[in-house]
């Protein structure tokens, strides 16, 4: 079993990856929610996948508002990165 990280929230720079191609589809929204609430304002969190997320985007916008900022890094056929910068 590989071991997963903790994040101890020590260092307000840091940037928390979270590759969601690794997450069966039906937990990834739920997942990716837990994530970003364990964020401390100002602390990032990573997102990789495969595809572009507009309906999770969509659902980030109602559930947080303006209190997820979200930026593009990558975006290519074969998969996104954002980085969404808790505020």
């Amino acid at each position: 079993m590989a071991s997963i990280p903790i994040h101890n929230h020590t260092n307000p720079t840091d940037i928390y990856e979270f590759d969601a191609r690794g997450i069966a589809k039906r937990f990834r929204h739920a997942a990716i929610f837990g994530a970003l609430d364990a964020l401390h304002p100002g602390e990032v969190m990573r997102f990789v996948n495969d595809h572009d997320p507009l309906p999770l985007l969509d659902q980030l916008q109602m559930r947080y508002g303006d209190g997820v900022a979200i930026e593009y890094k990558q975006r290519r056929e074969e998969g996104v990165v954002i980085d969404f910068i808790k505020r």
